[in-house]
C-alpha cells in the first residue's frame, strides 16, 4: 500500500541504510566482538576513544565498524560524538563513509559540535568522489538549524546540477529536509524542483517527483512539459519512485483529460439503430454529433498504456498504484485488467493480503462483475487470520448474486460452525445482508438463521437473533411463528443484545402474538433487578407498549416494572421510567403528548438497511492511508472531479528540437512492449462489454485508439507466447490454454468439411434451404438419439430422488422470436441474430441449441466467420459452430451452437471474428429456455409435487385477461413463453405443464389454477428456487396481459 505523501520518507532521505550495507562485510566478523564489548559501559568507550585518536587508519576503521555496530542495534552512541567528529577531514574513504552515516545519526542531537565541521562537508561537496558529496549534502541537511538555511540553499542548488545523477537524487531528498525547516525557502526550492523535474534520469525521478509532492503539489503547470518524459521513464524507475510518480500522475490525469465514464452508448446507439438510408446532409449533421461523443486523449491513453506492464511488478505497492490509477482513470471497460494481478496479491503476507483486501472490498461494491471469476479466490482459508476472514466474507457478500448464492450460502454454513467466533458472528451478519439483497433467497436464509437459534454456542444464536429481528422488520407479516419461536428461547439466552433484540420484536409485533407477549413480560418483570441496562430499557418498552394495545392482562405489571425503574441504579432507566409513566398513564399534570402515546410507541419504524461497511470509503483515493483507516490522515491529497472540458493539451507539446527526440523515443518504445503488451489472455479484449460500445470504438476517430486494435491484433497472432506467461501466474490458466488448444486442434481436423458446407451454403441468398437442411438434419440426429435422451432423462430424474417414469419429449412449440446479436452498423455490414430452436440432444448433455443466422449486407464477400476469445462466467461452456470459410454479398447462412448456460441467466459473451475484424457479442438466455419439456402422468406429477413443497415452492395470484382463461390459449402462452411439456389434467380449472432444467436434470413443474372472478394461481415447484422465481416473474405478465 502506498500511504500519503509523508510517507515515503524511509526513502527520502537518510543514506544510513546504504552506506552500512556498504559496511556489512567488513562488519560481520566484529559484531560478536562489539556485542562482549558493550555489555558493560565507560571503559569500552574509553577504549574507542582511544582508537578515534589513534594514528592508525586500521584501528579508526575498526572503531567506526563497532560504533555503526551500536547505532545499528538502538544502543546510544552519543557521548562520542566529539571523538568521531575530529576524523570528518580523514583522507582515508571507508573512515570517511561511516563518520558520515554517524553524524547522519546525531547531527540533529549535537548541532553545535556539528556546526563546527560545516566547513568540512561544504570542501567535501566538491570531493571527486560522488559518495563523499552525496553523503556530505545527507549530513548538511540532517543539521536542523535555521542559520544555515542559506549554506544548505546554496548546496542543494549546486548538487541539482552535479553530472553524478546519485547525487542530484540527494538533492532533491534534500529539498524536503529544508522545506520542513524553513518554509518560506518555498519559492527556490520550486525553481530547483522544476530544473530536477527536467532531468533524464531514472534515479532522480521519483525523488524530485516526492519532494514535488512534499513542496508544491497545487503546481501542476510544472508537470505539464514533463508529463511524456515521466510516463516513459516509469518503468525503469526504482519501484519506490514508481510509486510516487503513478500516485501524482493520477492526480494530474484528474484535472487534464475529461472523464472516461460519460461514454454512454446511448449517443452512439441512437446513431445506429436510425434509418440507415438518409440523405446526405442529414448524414453529414449524425456524423457531427458522433464526433462530439468521447475519444479518449491520446496523453491519456499514453499513461495507461504505459502503467499496463507494471501490474507484473513483484512490488506489491507497485502493483496496488496501477490498481487505483485503472480505477480513477481507465474507461470502465477497461478497468477489469487489474482484477487478476490483485488477486495475485493474495498469495503475499497477510499484511499486504489486508490491505488488497481493503481496497477490493470497495472495489467489489461498484463493480461486482471485475472480481465474480475469481469468486475461489475469497473463499476463507482455516489459517487465515480474523482480519482477513472478515474481509474476504465482506468481498463474497458484495459479489453475491443469484447466480453463485447457493454456492455461497453453503459455503457460508461451514463458516458459521468456525471456532473464531467474531467471524462467526460475521458470517451470519453475511448471510443477513444476502437475504436482503436478493429477495430470491430471503425465506431460504431466514430459515436457516431460525435453524441457528438451536445452536449451542451462545455468540452464534445471539449474533442470529440480532440478524433475524433485522429481517423480520421487512415483512413481519408472515413470521409469527418465528416470533413465537424466539420468545421460547429467552429463557435460555443471557447475551444482553439478544434478549434486548427478542424483547424488541415481541413489543414492536405484540399484537401478532397477543397469549405470548404478557407472559414474557411476567417473566422479565421477575428477573428486572438481575437484567442488564440495555435489556432493562427493552422491558419497559414492552410494558409501554402491552400497557397501550392490551390493558386488562398488563397494567398491573406495567405498573410493577414502572416501580421498579424508578429506583434503579442507572438514571437512563430511572428517565426513561418517569418519561414513560407520564406519556402512557395520563393524569392531572401530563401534557398534551399522552394523547397520542399510542402513535409514539407504535409507529410504523423503518426496516434496518443492511449495508456493506466499505459503502462510503470510495471518496478516498484507493490505496491511500486514509482509505485504510476511513478517515482523512495528515497530508492526504484529494482527488479533483473530472473537468466539464479538457484543458488545451497543447501545453504539454515540447520545444521541436526535443519534441522529435522525445517521440522517436515513444515510438522506439512503443514498438519493443509490443511482444510483451499482452500479459493477460483476457486483458486486451476485455474493452467492451457490448455490442453498441464497440461500435463507440469503431467509429471514434482518434489514433491511439487505432493503436490499440493493432496491437490487439498482434498480440492474438503472439497469443502461444501470452498463455506461457500467464502459466506462471496460476495452474488454471495454463489448463485453459491447454483446452483452448486441443479445441484448436479438433477445429483443424474438422476445417475440410466445414469449408466445403460453407462453400455451398454461401452462394444461396436465401436462407430457407440451408436452415431447412439444418433442421432435417437436427430432426433425424435427434429421432436416431431418442433411446440416449430416454435414459438421460431417466437418470436425471434419479438424481432428483423420484422413482417416476418421466421422459424428455419433443418441444410443443418452436419459438420464431429472434433477438439481435451484432448490428449491422456496428459489424461494418455483417449482422448476426440468433433464436432458440428447442431442438434436445443435438450437442449432446446439458447444452441449450442456438441457431444463429449470419448476413452479409456489404458489396464484398466476407471470409473466414467464426467464434474467437470467450469470455464465459464459471462453469458456462460454448459448442461453436464450424467456421464458414466465405459469405457471398448479400449471402445469408443458418449455423448451429450449443451452450451450457449452467441453470442460470447469466449473459454468454464471445467475440465473432472475421478474417480481419473481431467483434464482442453477447447471448442471453431468457428462463424459458433453459428447459426441456417432460411427459408424466397426473399420479406422477401430483407425488413430485407433494415431495417439493415448503421451500421449493414459489406462487402468486394473477388476474388473467378474459381472452386467455381457455385452455388453448393459455397452454399456447405458457409454451410459448417457456420450454414446458403439457401434463394430462382431469380438471377443465386446472392446467399443468412439467420440465427439467438442461443442465442439472432438476424438475420444473408449473400449475395453472384458474379461480372465480378471473383470478388464477400461478404455482411453480422445483429445486432450483432461483429459476423458479424468475419463471414466476416472466409468467405472470403472460396469463394476464391481453
Amino acid at each position: 500500500m502506498s500511504g500519503n505523501g509523508h510517507s515515503y520518507g524511509e526513502q527520502a532521505g537518510e543514506a544510513a541504510p546504504e552506506l552500512a550495507q556498504e559496511a556489512a562485510p567488513t562488519t560481520a566478523p566484529s559484531v560478536p566482538a562489539a556485542f562482549g564489548l558493550f555489555s558493560s559501559d565507560t571503559k569500552k568507550n574509553e577504549d574507542l576513544k582511544q582508537m578515534l585518536e589513534s594514528s592508525k587508519d586500521s584501528a579508526k576503521l575498526d572503531a567506526m565498524k563497532r560504533i555503526v555496530g551500536m547505532i545499528a542495534k538502538g544502543k546510544n552512541a552519543s557521548e562520542l560524538f566529539p571523538a568521531v567528529v575530529k576524523n570528518v577531514a580523514s583522507k582515508n574513504i571507508e573512515i570517511k563513509k561511516l563518520v558520515y552515516v554517524y553524524l547522519m545519526r546525531y547531527a540533529e542531537e549535537q548541532q553545535d559540535l556539528a556546526l563546527l565541521s560545516i566547513s568540512t562537508f561544504q570542501r567535501a561537496l566538491k570531493d571527486p568522489n560522488q559518495l563523499i558529496r552525496a553523503s556530505a549534502l545527507r549530513v548538511l541537511s540532517s543539521i536542523r538549524v535555521p542559520i544555515i538555511v542559506p549554506i544548505m540553499m546554496l548546496a542543494i542548488k549546486e548538487a541539482s546540477s552535479d553530472l553524478s545523477p546519485y547525487v542530484r537524487k540527494n538533492a532533491a531528498h534534500a529539498i524536503q529536509k529544508l522545506y520542513s525547516l524553513d518554509p518560506e525557502q518555498k519559492e527556490m526550492l520550486i525553481e530547483v524542483i522544476e530544473k530536477l523535474l527536467k532531468d533524464r534520469s531514472t534515479l532522480v525521478a521519483g525523488s524530485v517527483v516526492m519532494a514535488f509532492e512534499e513542496v508544491c503539489p497545487d503546481r501542476i503547470d510544472l508537470i505539464h512539459k514533463n508529463y511524456r518524459k515521466l510516463c516513459n521513464l516509469l518503468v525503469d524507475v526504482e519501484e519506490w519512485g514508481q510509486v510516487v510518480i503513478i500516485h501524482m500522475l493520477t492526480r494530474y490525469a484528474r484535472t487534464q483529460f475529461v472523464s472516461p465514464w460519460k461514454t454512454d452508448d446511448d449517443v452512439v446507439e441512437e446513431y445506429n439503430e436510425n434509418n440507415f438510408y438518409e440523405s446526405d446532409g442529414e448524414q453529414k449533421e449524425k456524423d457531427r454529433n458522433v464526433k462530439k461523443t468521447y475519444t479518449m486523449d491520446p496523453d491519456h491513453r499514453l499513461l495507461l498504456r504505459n502503467t499496463k506492464p507494471l501490474l507484473q511488478s513483484r512490488n506489491a505497492a507497485v502493483v496496488m498504484a496501477v490498481a487505483q490509477l485503472y480505477w480513477h482513470l481507465a474507461p470502465k471497460s477497461e478497468a477489469g485488467i487489474v482484477s487478476k494481478s490483485l488477486v495475485r496479491l493474495l498469495r503475499s503476507n497477510r499484511e499486504v493480503q489486508y490491505i488488497v483486501l481493503q481496497n477490493i472490498a470497495t472495489m467489489s461494491i461498484q463493480r461486482k462483475g471485475m472480481f465474480e471469476p475469481y469468486l475461489k479466490s475469497f473463499y476463507v482459508r482455516s489459517t487465515d487470520p480474523t482480519m482477513i476472514k472478515t474481509l474476504k466474507l465482506e468481498i463474497l457478500t458484495n459479489l453475491a448474486n443469484e447466480a453463485n448464492i447457493s454456492t455461497l450460502l453453503r459455503e457460508f454454513q461451514t463458516y458459521v460452525k468456525s471456532q473464531d467466533k467474531q467471524f462467526a458472528a460475521a458470517t451470519i451478519q453475511a448471510i443477513g445482508r444476502c437475504a436482503t439483497n436478493i429477495t430470491e433467497v430471503t425465506d431460504t436464509c431466514l430459515n436457516g438463521l431460525v435453524c441457528l437459534l438451536s445452536n449451542r454456542d451462545e455468540t452464534v444464536v445471539a449474533e442470529s437473533v440480532v440478524v433475524i429481528k433485522k429481517l423480520l422488520q421487512t415483512q413481519p407479516a408472515h413470521h409469527g411463528e418465528i416470533i413465537k419461536h424466539m420468545a421460547k428461547l429467552l429463557d435460555n439466552i443471557t447475551v444482553p443484545v439478544a434478549r434486548a433484540s427478542i424483547l424488541w420484536l415481541i413489543g414492536e409485533y405484540c399484537e401478532r402474538v397477543p397469549k405470548i407477549a404478557p407472559d414474557v413480560l411476567r417473566k422479565t418483570a421477575k428477573s428486572f433487578t438481575n437484567e442488564d441496562d440495555l435489556v432493562k430499557l427493552q422491558i419497559l418498552n414492552l410494558g409501554a407498549k402491552l400497557y397501550l394495545t392490551n390493558s386488562k392482562q398488563t397494567k398491573l405489571l406495567t405498573q410493577y416494572v414502572l416501580n421498579l425503574g424508578k429506583y434503579d441504579q442507572s438514571y437512563d432507566i430511572r428517565d426513561r421510567t418517569r418519561f414513560i409513566r407520564q406519556l402512557i398513564v395520563p393524569n392531572e399534570k401530563s401534557g398534551a403528548l399522552s394523547k397520542y402515546a399510542k402513535k409514539i410507541f407504535l409507529a410504523q419504524k423503518p426496516a434496518p438497511l443492511l449495508e456493506s461497511p466499505f459503502k462510503d470509503r470510495d471518496h478516498f483515493q484507493l490505496g491511500t492511508l486514509s482509505h485504510t483507516l476511513n478517515s482523512r490522515a495528515t497530508g492526504y491529497l484529494e482527488l479533483s472531479d473530472w473537468p466539464d472540458v479538457a484543458p488545451d493539451p497543447a501545453v504539454r507539446n515540447v520545444e521541436v528540437a526535443e519534441s522529435a527526440k522525445e517521440w522517436t523515443a515513444i515510438l522506439g518504445k512503443t514498438k519493443k512492449e509490443k511482444p510483451t503488451e499482452k500479459f493477460y489472455s483476457e486483458s486486451e479484449e476485455e474493452e467492451d462489454e457490448s455490442a453498441s460500445t464497440g461500435a463507440t470504438e469503431s467509429e471514434s476517430g482518434s489514433e491511439s485508439e487505432k493503436e490499440d486494435k493493432e496491437e490487439g491484433s498482434s498480440d492474438e497472432s503472439s497469443g502461444s507466447s501470452s498463455s506461457s506467461e500467464e502459466s506462471s501466474d496460476s495452474e488454471s490458466d495454463s489448463k485453459e490454454s491447454t483446452a483452448k488448444k486441443t479445441s484448436g486442434a479438433v477445429k483443424e481436423s474438422n476445417a475440410g468439411e466445414s469449408k466445403k458446407k460453407a462453400k455451398g451454403i454461401s452462394k444461396n441468398r436465401n436462407t430457407s434451404s440451408s436452415s431447412d437442411t439444418e433442421s432435417s438434419s437436427s430432426e433425424g440426429s435427434s429421432s436416431d438419439s431418442k433411446s440416449v435422451s430416454d435414459s438421460r432423462s431417466d437418470s436425471d430424474s434419479g438424481k432428483s430422488g423420484s422413482a417416476t417414469s418421466s421422459k424428455v419429449t419433443t418441444q410443443v412449440f418452436v419459438p420464431t422470436k429472434t433477438h439481435e446479436m451484432l448490428h449491422r452498423m456496428t459489424g461494418k455490414g455483417l449482422s448476426a441474430h440468433y433464436h432458440f430452436s428447442r431442438q434436445p440432444d443435438m450437442f449432446g448433455d446439458h447444452m441449450v441449441p442456438v441457431q444463429v443466422t449470419v448476413t452479409n449486407t456489404t458489396d464484398q464477400k466476407i471470409e473466414n466467420i467464426h467464434i474467437g476469445e470467450k469470455k464465459l462466467p464459471l462453469g458456462m461452456r460454448i459448442h461453436e459452430f464450424n467456421p464458414i470459410e466465405c459469405l457471398e454479398p448479400g449471402g445469408s447462412v443458418t449455423v448451429s451452437m450449443g451452450i451450457d448456460f449452467c441453470d442460470s441467466t447469466q449473459t454468454a459473451s464471445f467475440q465473432l471474428c472475421t478474417k480481419d475484424d473481431h467483434f464482442n457479442v453477447n447471448i442471453q438466455p431468457p428462463v424459458g429456455e433453459l428447459l426441456l419439456p417432460v411427459t408424466m402422468s397426473e399420479k406422477d406429477f401430483k407425488k413430485e409435487q407433494g415431495m417439493l413443497t415448503g421451500m421449493n415452492e414459489t406462487s402468486a395470484t394473477i388476474a388473467v385477461a378474459p381472452q386467455n382463461s381457455t385452455s388453448l390459449v393459455i397452454i399456447e402462452k405458457v409454451v410459448k413463453a417457456a420450454n414446458l411439456g403439457v401434463v394430462p389434467s382431469g380438471q377443465d380449472n386446472i392446467h399443468r405443464f412439467a420440465a427439467k432444467t438442461v443442465h442439472s436434470g432438476s424438475l420444473m413443474l408449473v400449475t395453472v389454477e384458474l379461480k372465480e372472478s378471473s383470478t388464477a394461481q400461478l404455482i411453480i415447484n422445483t429445486e432450483k428456487t432461483v429459476i423458479g422465481s424468475v419463471l414466476l416473474r416472466e409468467l405472470k405478465p403472460v396469463l394476464s396481459q391481453g
